[in-house]
């Protein structure tokens, strides 16, 4: 059951367990997708609650301060899945910038919520990033590099929304000879 009042700490939750499974690298980019209407039981795109993105925006804010990463917040279908993001993170990967201004109708809460409380916000058209958490199935697998790598975690919901939290890894390339460690490397051929 949706409880405006524990939103937050179920974020927190997700993301300390999410630091349990597999922590960030710094200086990664943290992509979240965030539907603020399934959030609380709503259907996608139909019932966004500002309220809900004034509760998450801090929290995320801390969490990618403490882990040294750049936040991207991905837009609705309506701007194309564009993401919000600071000029310095646009720069620092050079991201391709685009114009538009995310607003409750066209962007969604969060990514309007983001950009207000961004230093210098913009919108980019995409990232490729090593972190990501989507609440309520808004699809950020176009904004992870590969490969992405889901997480199951014991908090599966945000409110009424399921969230999905994954991580990149580098591609396993390769055949029967291939190893993926040094120790595995050092010991290949040597009899048991």
């Amino acid at each position: 059951m949706f409880d405006l009042d524990h939103i937050g700490d179920e974020l927190e939750t997700v993301l300390e367990q999410m630091v349990e499974r597999q922590a960030p690298q710094d200086d990664d980019i943290f992509v979240i997708g965030c539907s603020t209407s399934e959030v609380c039981g709503k259907r996608i795109g139909k019932a966004g609650s500002p309220q809900v993105a004034e509760i998450f925006f801090p929290v995320l804010r801390r969490f990618a301060a403490k882990h040294h990463l750049h936040l991207a917040f991905q837009c609705c279908e309506h701007l194309n899945r564009s993401l919000v993001v600071e000029r310095e993170t646009m720069r620092r990967f050079g991201l391709t910038e685009v114009c538009a201004v995310p607003h409750y109708h066209a962007g969604g809460s969060m990514a309007s919520q983001a950009y207000r409380q961004f230093t210098h916000p913009v919108l980019v058209e995409g990232v490729h990033a090593g972190y990501g958490l989507d609440i309520g199935e808004t699809m950020i697998g176009m904004h992870m590099r590969p490969v992405a790598v889901p997480m199951r975690l014991a908090q599966r919901s945000i409110g009424e929304a399921r969230a999905n939290p994954s991580f990149s890894r580098p591609r396993l390339i390769g055949g029967i000879r291939a190893r993926y460690t040094l120790e595995d490397a050092d010991h290949f051929g040597e009899e048991a």
